[in-house]
């Protein structure tokens, strides 16, 4: 019996390594990070990092409010508490309150280009807000202008829009009603009315931004788009009136319907799937059993803002406003996540990249790259690969193949092409990923380039994202 047994063992053992042998393809195949998936690459891995670190067009933003001439821009000392504090956004609002009734004056439109001006300057980006009302109390009156007159002001404005448009990350539509939104109102009582101002905004601002509308009604009202009829992969991010609109909820997590701002779960479900494609942003307005970190034994309708954030794909919000609720995420051990996922996050995970690199010949470049941000980055944004050698000069550059507004959060994206090496090179390269602006304005300031959540990939000076060395 004990002969037999042995021998049954040994069998067994040559069908397990059959079986094993047969099912090993499927296994590669089912794990595409496996080196065996990518033969004649070197795999290399990366470390992700928690820092909270400033990259552009996400994040907390700094309100800044411009009442009036005496402001010239932002000074180099807050966008560097800013930095700092891995900010770079700020939220402009200026104010019309002058001009309710005349034409903006020469001056204030001189105070705002100086605003862009030193965005572009100290490497910070804005969003951008026209109001006449900071209050909606009668003695706040007028709380807009007339149809006509603003119509005038946007006209004024545009210029300046199109000239400096590198720096504005998104344009809220602004201009109707107290503080510009949209509810406390004398002058557009009707759908029409309203679209009048947005219509002329989609003209004055290039069609490379967005606006964004105080609640999904708006955008469903004014254009005639269905709760069902969204943007997908297909229509996302062309010059097209549903593509351009986003939104802001300026009264985050405050109530069942944040005071509101959605009409029923139709409009949560419309927001929640177009803010995929289009930007997501605001800021609280008070305290509530729904602004949890975490969803709550006593409320099953709220699920927290970390759920509802990444369901609605936020991208940005106030740092200011509401203090009581930004101190709850800080006492429930939330506020720090936030500030590292607002927006988008890259994560490199691993690369794969020919053993043996020879000039003038292709070389294989596998990049396996992870979104772990509430959202995609939601504007233009080049993507690259570069080569410098041990100087440090540029010797060769790439464009990739994948659209970061592509790279969606919690999916993990594979940049997979063949670059061609110039001939003639010999010594020490280094390849780099960089993702910079695309406006010829900014995209040398590596203070508008995006850095990657990873350890000792980030240079400071270029911009660059580190991701192999090698010798030709």
């Amino acid at each position: 019996m004990a002969l037999k047994k042995k021998k049954s063992v040994k069998s067994s053992s040559r069908s397990l390594l059959t079986l094993f042998a047969a099912l090993l393809p499927l296994l590669i195949a089912c794990n595409p990070d496996s080196a065996d998936h990518y033969p004649g690459l070197n795999s290399v891995s990366y470390q992700t990092t928690d820092e909270i670190f400033p990259n552009p067009e996400r994040g907390f933003y700094s309100p800044v409010e411009i009442h009036n001439t005496s402001r010239s821009g932002i000074s180099t000392d807050g966008f560097e508490v800013n930095r700092r504090q891995g900010r770079s956004l700020h939220l402009l609002e200026f104010h019309l309150t002058d001009y309710v009734n005349s034409d903006i004056a020469d001056n204030y439109l001189e105070v705002i280009g100086k605003f862009f001006a030193s965005l572009r300057a100290g490497g910070g980006k804005c969003i951008l807000r026209f109001c006449y009302s900071n209050g909606f109390a009668e003695k706040d009156k007028p709380w807009d202008a007339t149809p006509d007159q603003a119509l005038r002001h946007i006209a004024q404005i545009k210029p300046l829009l199109q000239e400096y448009y590198d720096v504005i990350m998104v344009v809220q539509a602004g201009f109707i009603g107290s503080w510009g939104e949209w509810y406390y109102t004398e002058n557009y009582k009707d759908t029409p009315t309203r679209k009048l101002i947005v219509d002329a905004l989609l003209d004055a601002v290039p069609a490379e931004r967005q606006i964004s509308l105080r609640t999904p009604q708006f955008k469903m009202s004014m254009y005639g788009f269905s709760a069902t009829d969204t943007l997908t992969r297909a229509t996302a991010h062309k010059p097209t009136v549903q593509a351009r609109l986003g939104g802001h909820n300026d009264c985050y997590l405050a109530s069942p319907n944040d005071q509101g701002t959605f009409a029923g779960n139709k409009d949560r479900a419309y927001w929640e799937s177009e803010s995929a494609f289009v930007i997501m942003g605001g800021e609280t307005c008070g305290l509530s059993a729904y602004c949890h970190c975490e969803p709550q034994a006593d409320n099953a309708k709220a699920r927290g803002v970390l759920a509802d954030m990444a369901a609605n794909h936020y991208t940005y919000l106030n740092q200011s406003y509401h203090l009581g609720v930004l101190s709850r995420w800080r006492s429930e051990g939330c506020l720090e996540e936030l500030q590292r996922r607002l927006g988008y996050r890259f994560v490199l995970d691993k690369g794969f990249f020919s053993k043996t690199p020879k000039a003038g010949e292709d070389f294989r470049v596998v990049l396996k790259i992870r979104n772990e941000g509430f959202a995609p980055a939601m504007n233009p944004r080049d993507a690259e690969l570069i080569l410098t050698d041990a100087s440090g000069a540029e010797v060769g550059k790439w464009p990739l193949e994948s659209d970061p507004r592509y790279w969606m959060p919690e999916e993990r994206t594979t940049v997979d092409q063949s670059i061609s090496l110039p001939s003639g090179l010999s010594g020490e390269y280094t390849l780099w990923l960089n993702l910079p602006d695309p406006c010829s304005t900014l995209r040398g300031n590596p203070y508008y380039s995006i850095r990657l959540a990873n350890e000792n990939v980030w240079d400071q000076n270029t911009g660059y994202n580190k991701i192999h060395s090698f010798t030709l």
